[in-house]
C-alpha cells in the first residue's frame, strides 16, 4: 500500500494471515535459520508500534510473509527521521533537584501512602466537579509534594516512590488547570510531571502525562505537535488498559490533525489493549473502560463528518452514561449535537444542545464552555428551523 510505514505493513501482512505476534516471531526465526528464541513476541510488537526498526530482520519478514523484500526497504525509506522522545519535551534544568542542604524531615512510605490517598480523592473529585473549582487546592497539593520531595530526607527508594506520585498529581493538577482554562499553567504542571515520572522511571506514568499534555495541544491548534508527543509516550511496557487510554489519545492528535486513517488504527490499537487486559492496573485507570473507549471512537467520527457512524454509537452509550459525570455528560452530549448537525437532523441537534447547555450553566469548567460555542456556531447553519432558532435566540 502506497505510503505506508514499514509497522503498519507488517501488522497488515501478519493479520492477513490470521497469524499471532508470536507466531511471525517464529516464523521469522525460521526463515534466518536461527533459534526459536531469537526474536520474541516483544520484538515484534515493538516494530509493529514503530518503536524498533526490523532493518536486520527485513529480509526475513519478507520471507516469512511472503512479500518482496523491495516492498518493505521502500516501506522503510520515509522512516529515515529520529522519532521524537520524551525527553524533547521536557523542562529546561530540572525543577526537581533536591535542596544540597535539606531541613526537612525524614520523609517515608507513609508519607508516599499519604499522599497517594490524596491524589485519588482528587480524582474522584474531578469526576463530579469542574476545573474552576478544584484548581486551588490541586495546586496547593502539588507544591506541598514537590517541597517535601525536595526538602525532605528520604531513601533512594522513597525519593523514587515520591517522584512518581509527583508525576500521577501533576497529571491530575495538569487535567484541572487546563479545564479551568489556565492551558499555560497546565502545560508546566505536565512537563514537570513528566520530569518526575521519568526520573522515577514510571513508564506508566510517563505515558499518562505525555497522552493528557498531547490531548490538551490537540484541542489547542497544535495537532501536529501532539501527535509527536503522543506516540513518543507509547510504551508496551505499561499495562494493557494504560495501552488502551493512550492509544485513544493518540487517535484523537491524528484526528485533530486531519489524519483520518491513522486515528481509525489508533483506535484499533486500544480496542485491541483493552481486551488484554485482566484488571492489575494502578488506582488512577479507574475510570477507563470499554464505554469511554466506544464515546471516544464515537467523538473521532464525529471530527470525521461521520454522523452515521457516530449518532448511534453515541445514543448508545450516553443513555446509560453516569449523570452524576454532569461535566463529562455535556461534553459528550455536545460532539452528538454536532453530529446530529452534520446528519442534517437540526431539530434533534437542537434539542441536545439545549441539554448540554442546562447541564453546563452551574460547571465551572472551561472545555464545556469552548464546547457550547462550537455548538451554537454549527447550529447557526439551520438559524431559519424554529427549535434551532429558539436555542440561538436564549444561549443569545
Amino acid at each position: 500500500m502506497r505510503g505506508e510505514t514499514v509497522a503498519h505493513m507488517i501488522k497488515r501482512l501478519r493479520k492477513a494471515k490470521g497469524w499471532s505476534q508470536p507466531r511471525l516471531a517464529a516464523e521469522m526465526c525460521r526463515a534466518a535459520g536461527l533459534p526459536p528464541e531469537s526474536l520474541t513476541r516483544q520484538d515484534v510488537y515493538r516494530y509493529e508500534a514503530g518503536k524498533r526498526t526490523p532493518r536486520d530482520w527485513l529480509p526475513a519478514l519478507a520471507l516469512a510473509l511472503g512479500e518482496p523484500l523491495a516492498e518493505f526497504e521502500a516501506a522503510l525509506a520515509p522512516q529515515a527521521a529520529q522519532p521524537a522522545t520524551v525527553a524533547d519535551f521536557l523542562p529546561e534544568g530540572d525543577p526537581l533537584a533536591p535542596l544540597k542542604i535539606r531541613q526537612g524531615r525524614r520523609v517515608g512510605m507513609v508519607d508516599v501512602t499519604d499522599l497517594a490517598g490524596r491524589i485519588h480523592g482528587l480524582r474522584l473529585a474531578d469526576d463530579v466537579m469542574a476545573g474552576g473549582d478544584l484548581i486551588a487546592p490541586a495546586l496547593r497539593e502539588l507544591r506541598s509534594a514537590v517541597k517535601l520531595y525536595r526538602e525532605g530526607a528520604h531513601t533512594g527508594e522513597i525519593g523514587r516512590a515520591l517522584l512518581a506520585q509527583i508525576g500521577e498529581l501533576a497529571q491530575i493538577a495538569g487535567w484541572i488547570a487546563a479545564d479551568a482554562g489556565q492551558q499555560d499553567e497546565a502545560e508546566r504542571i505536565y512537563r514537570l510531571g513528566l520530569s518526575a515520572a521519568q526520573q522515577a522511571e514510571d513508564v506508566t506514568g510517563v505515558g499518562n502525562l505525555s497522552g493528557s499534555l498531547a490531548y490538551m495541544w490537540a484541542n489547542n491548534g497544535q495537532a501536529e505537535k501532539a501527535v509527536e508527543l503522543a506516540r513518543a509516550g507509547l510504551s508496551d511496557d505499561a499495562p494493557p488498559k494504560a495501552r488502551a487510554l493512550h492509544w485513544d489519545r493518540v487517535a484523537w492528535a491524528h484526528t485533530q490533525a486531519a489524519q483520518g486513517k491513522e486515528a481509525i488504527r489508533a483506535l484499533g490499537e486500544a480496542r485491541e489493549a483493552l481486551t488484554e487486559d485482566h484488571g492489575d492496573n494502578p488506582p488512577f485507570l479507574y475510570w477507563v473502560s470499554q464505554d469511554e473507549l466506544t464515546v471516544m471512537e464515537a467523538r473521532v467520527y464525529t471530527e470525521l463528518h461521520r454522523p452515521l457512524r457516530a449518532v448511534p454509537i453515541l445514543t448508545e452509550v450516553l443513555a446509560r452514561y453516569d449523570a452524576t459525570r454532569a461535566r463529562e455528560l455535556a461534553l459528550y452530549l455536545s460532539w452528538l449535537a454536532v453530529a446530529y448537525v452534520d446528519a442534517n437532523e437540526p431539530e434533534e441537534a437542537a434539542a441536545t444542545a439545549q441539554r448540554v447547555i442546562s447541564m453546563s450553566a452551574d460547571v465551572a469548567s472551561d472545555r464545556t464552555a469552548e464546547r457550547i460555542k462550537v455548538v451554537l456556531d454549527r447550529l447557526r447553519d439551520y438559524d431559519n428551523v424554529p427549535e434551532v432558532r429558539a436555542v440561538l435566540d436564549s444561549a443569545a
